[in-house]
């Protein structure tokens, strides 16, 4: 199995330095993984070392809270892209979904992917704060809002990517959006199950480990 054209490259740590985030867009173009995750500000040095190859470029925006004010995400969204980002993961307004505020999480949602246009939209739910319930609102939310993609986890939060998870997710959406795991995927075979049961992405740092294992 080809795991590069999956891997989104990862690297979103607040101790990355410049030289780290230089090291990840190499090591992107060496195994031609189809992305680079990285921190808003560092999308201009990833478009810089990335430039004439197909690579992409996903930046997360809201993270890893999802708290931030719904006009600050659109515009660092927007910045993103106007720095050469093509893929933009922002994180959903946890404590608003858990209280219920359906319509401005959907609201907020439509907003980013308005602002960012044909680029791929993926919201991260981090699931280890909701409720199976919780999960398959915050499924609908996003496709009543025209996003691309669904995403497990920051990587930030309790937990990570789970089998059970992604099976609740794909169960809630069929295949009317496409579905990102992240957080704790270190290995092959893990990502290889996630991959069976149907996401379309793996967000990882350990994306160099899974391609050159045996």
């Amino acid at each position: 199995m080809a795991f590069n054209t999956y891997i989104d490259h990862t690297l979103l740590k607040a101790n990355a330095t410049v030289d780290d985030i230089k090291k990840l867009c190499a090591e992107a173009k060496e195994h031609h993984f189809y992305a680079v995750c990285v921190n808003s500000y560092y999308v201009a040095l990833a478009e810089s070392e990335l430039m004439h190859t197909d690579v992409n470029i996903a930046a997360v925006i809201g993270f890893p809270l999802g708290a931030t004010i719904t006009k600050v995400k659109v515009y660092e969204a927007q910045q993103c892209i106007d720095e050469g980002a093509n893929e933009i993961d922002m994180v959903l307004n946890i404590g608003l979904l858990k209280s219920g505020y359906y319509k401005i999480v959907e609201e907020e949602i439509k907003a980013i992917k308005k602002a960012i246009g044909k680029h791929v939209l993926k919201v991260i739910f981090e699931n280890c704060y909701l409720t199976d319930e919780e999960k398959k609102i915050a499924c609908q939310l996003s496709l009543n809002a025209g996003a691309d993609f669904i995403k497990t986890s920051t990587g930030f939060g309790t937990g990570g990517a789970t089998i059970e998870d992604i099976q609740l997710m794909k169960n809630e959406v069929k295949n009317a959006i496409q579905i990102k795991a992240s957080g704790g995927i270190r290995d092959a075979e893990t990502a290889k199950q996630y991959i069976d049961l149907g996401v379309s992405r793996i967000g990882t740092s350990s994306g160099i480990t899974i391609v050159t294992s045996k």
